[in-house]
């Protein structure tokens, strides 16, 4: 590979990424206000010479904005990855596509597989649905990575909110049956890179191997951080939000574990790895 082009370059994925492959090949990328991926001007890409690689990090994340915002989820997260991974196709380039674990409901007790069948509670849910069936339709070279809880460097993710509430707070109360599998951004690169170099195209659920609660997943993190507020184990029917959100989207990583051969750290190694590098690009 020498020429890889990633959209949404500014996330905190896709800092991950561009640092992991900015040692291997040169690295283009795009995010707004400079480029928009729904709008067709995308196309206009094609003129520049033709990648290796895509990856499209870009994505619309607020959860629970997306049940007011329909349009908008669906124009990113479905209109968006059709045209990155159509522009992919006319380059001749294979692309990356991240989807979600609210593509499940939640129902089961064991890690979800990639042959379970999509039942996606919310708006968000269904437009990254829509995304992963958008980029399969218009480029047959398609990565398609699940992850889930995602978190890195620089980020808005749950556990700095969780830090910021408990500078002013006397206790934290987190759900101990909202169960998932937390995924460091720097591990995501790292399995993006080497699941791209065996050229084994299709779909993939890619996380941090292990599950746990919310409660479980900040207790740990405060531990580590040596910050002693109070953590209240609580039922997540307690917060009420717009969006309804699977109970249990635990991942079960063994495909991609296998196809990389690469045995992916556990949430808690790659808790410690995120916590020495907190506050990095902010």
């Amino acid at each position: 590979m020498q020429r890889v082009v990633i959209f949404g370059h500014k996330g905190q994925l896709g800092r991950d990424l561009v640092k992991l492959f900015q040692s291997k090949c040169e690295v283009v990328g795009y995010d707004l206000p400079e480029l928009d991926v729904t709008s067709p001007e995308i196309y206009k890409l094609l003129d520049d010479p033709a990648p290796d690689l895509v990856i499209n990090s870009s994505a619309y994340t607020n959860v629970d904005l997306a049940e007011k915002e329909i349009d908008k989820a669906f124009l990113v997260n479905e209109v968006g990855a059709r045209l990155i991974a159509d522009v992919a196709n006319q380059w001749g380039a294979p692309v990356v596509y991240y989807s979600t674990d609210y593509v499940f409901d939640g129902m089961q007790r064991r890690p979800y597989r990639e042959d379970d069948v999509p039942n996606p509670l919310s708006i968000y849910g269904r437009s990254k649905l829509a995304g992963e069936k958008a980029v399969a339709d218009y480029n047959p070279r398609h990565y398609i990575l699940r992850t889930a809880w995602l978190y890195g460097p620089g980020g808005n993710n749950f556990i700095e909110k969780m830090i910021v509430r408990s500078q002013t707070a006397k206790k934290l109360e987190v759900s101990d049956d909202e169960i998932g599998s937390p995924t460091y951004t720097g591990h995501l690169a790292q399995m993006t890179m080497k699941i791209v170099e065996t050229q084994k195209y299709g779909l993939y659920h890619a996380t941090n191997t292990g599950e746990c609660s919310r409660y479980q997943w900040i207790k740990t993190c405060f531990e580590h951080l040596n910050i002693s507020l109070p953590i209240i184990p609580c039922s997540r029917v307690k917060f009420i939000a717009p969006a309804q959100r699977p109970a249990y989207s635990a991942m079960d990583n063994r495909k991609i574990r296998a196809t990389i051969q690469w045995e992916i750290p556990t949430w808690q190694e790659a808790l410690l790895n995120y916590i020495n590098r907190r506050g990095e690009n902010n």
